[in-house]
């Protein structure tokens, strides 16, 4: 929408994510401001020992440019100091350890990062994973920070003993902008280390991973502002200098309220480089074994499951195989091909594991391959295999006896193809709505910093279309039987 028809006051949103950093402005009723938005790719670095880990000056520079173009870009179309507040959400869970002067000892370390499979073994065989998850939420698997420390611990020792303070990069930012550093509940939730219910750090899990909770950032809900840049920001952000900016939240958190999925009835979808499927619940008594439960603040928390597999599949197959055909030809192509018509199964696990197995080393197989396999189909299977995945979290979702009636759709990769949606659309058995606001992360967290600034946003308000993608009843019979295959597949790799 544009600047002339928006309502005040405005929000800054910061999306800092696992491909890019992308900066945008959303008015009083969450709609995003055209003409305004900034992007900074980031290249994760990854190797064959497991590695996902971004630089974290890198990644605190692109923040920074990111800035400077949303700013320059406000300057012709706000009205002089129209900003009322700045909200980010970042990728979750991340890991970087500090010196005593808050300068990085680490890299940044991802979800993504799988080299501490070993140590998240020890850890359950050490624990009891069953009565953590019910603590905390989340398992001990890879993903997380327990057994990520646990490898730096046994891998690092110096560094270990050298970190002072163990930080996110939510709030690193903040003290790298503002000299102090704060979490939110959304963002603690994600690292493992929180107890969900207290809305504390669970002092039994950093005792027996070695760590003070002095060493862990203050913890405050996400309505909580913080004012006042550092003086050597100032000059260069003059216009954010005293404007309240608010703790980052996880990207799901963020993503589920922008695609206007504040209750149980409505699912959010969402696939970017990874994928994710939620729902959000007043509080969840139970954490079914293979799914999460993360905080969006004090008073709602986030069901779901989480994938390391989504657009970084697509993107992989489409390299490696050499497809580079116009975007609208090869999704056209990919829908005339029959569900399931190839002969292959495939385990998509090229990021490792994550919902809803939790197998944080394993990786990708395709089985099935002939001289009469096409690339195409090879890909269109690579999409049907995450696909696949969503069913499985759904399935436990709805053990847990939540049964969502709408799914919305968002995510980059997954907006960026109507064949992939269909498919998602067919397997799931159920109706795919598109958001029709494509920065769905972007968009929550400026609604959840309109709500902390006393603005209330009706987060369904423009923010889904019609229904995209209505299933089909034979598609999705077909689909039933390819999950039993790959499932049956799962088992015969991992499970002997």
């Amino acid at each position: 929408m544009t600047s002339k028809d928006a309502a005040l006051p405005f929000v800054l949103s910061l999306d800092i994510g696992t491909s890019s950093v992308r900066a945008f402005v959303f008015d009083a009723r969450g709609r995003r401001i055209s003409g305004i938005g900034a992007r900074e790719p980031l290249a994760v670095r990854v190797s064959s020992d497991g590695a996902a880990e971004i630089d974290a000056a890198e990644l605190f520079d692109a923040v920074a440019r990111c800035l400077d173009g949303a700013l320059a870009q406000s300057v012709d179309l706000l009205p002089p100091n129209a900003i009322a507040g700045v909200a980010v959400t970042t990728l979750a869970p991340t890991l970087v350890a500090l010196d005593r002067d808050g300068v990085p000892l680490t890299p940044v370390f991802t979800y993504a990062d799988t080299r501490c499979a070993q140590d998240a073994a020890a850890l359950q065989a050490r624990l009891d994973e069953r009565e953590i998850h019910q603590r905390t939420g989340c398992l001990l698997r890879t993903s997380y920070w327990s057994a990520q420390l646990a490898w730096l611990r046994r891998t690092r020792p110096a560094v270990f003993r050298q970190a002072a303070f163990w930080a996110t990069f939510g709030d690193y930012l903040e003290l790298r902008l503002f000299g102090r550093r704060r979490i939110s509940y959304s963002v603690a939730s994600w690292t493992g280390l929180l107890d969900r219910m207290l809305l504390s750090w669970d002092l039994r899990l950093l005792g027996e991973l070695g760590l003070r909770p002095g060493q862990l950032a203050s913890l405050v809900d996400r309505d909580v502002p913080i004012q006042g840049l550092l003086p050597e920001h100032t000059a260069r952000w003059a216009e954010l200098a005293d404007v309240p900016w608010f703790p980052a939240i996880g990207d799901g958190a963020a993503a589920s309220i922008g695609s206007g999925c504040s209750g149980p009835t409505r699912a959010a979808l969402t696939v970017g480089t990874t994928g994710a499927l939620r729902i959000t619940l007043p509080t969840v008594a139970h954490v079914p074994a293979g799914l999460w439960c993360y905080r969006i603040d004090r008073h709602r928390a986030l069901l779901g499951g989480a994938t390391s597999e989504g657009g970084n599949v697509v993107a992989w197959l489409r390299d490696t195989l050499r497809i580079d055909e116009d975007p609208d030809v090869l999704d056209r192509a990919l829908s005339a091909l029959p569900p399931d018509g190839h002969g292959l199964t495939i385990l998509p696990f090229w990021a490792g594991e994550r919902s809803p197995g939790w197998s944080g080393d394993v990786r990708a197989a395709i089985t099935g391959l002939s001289l009469g396999v096409t690339a195409l189909e090879i890909l269109r299977a690579g999409m049907e295999s995450v696909a696949y995945r969503f069913a499985l979290i759904l399935e436990q979702i709805e053990q847990a006896g939540v049964t969502p009636s709408a799914f919305i759709a968002g995510g980059g990769a997954l907006l960026a193809s109507p064949a992939w949606m269909q498919i998602i659309a067919d397997v799931l058995g159920r109706p795919l709505i598109i958001a029709a606001e494509p920065e769905v992360s972007a968009r929550g967290a400026a609604i959840l910093a309109l709500d902390a600034l006393g603005v209330a946003v009706d987060e369904r308000d423009t923010a889904t279309g019609a229904v995209g993608f209505v299933p089909n009843p034979d598609n999705y019979s077909r689909y039933r039987a390819a999950i039993a295959r790959q499932q049956a597949l799962y088992r015969r790799m991992f499970q002997q």
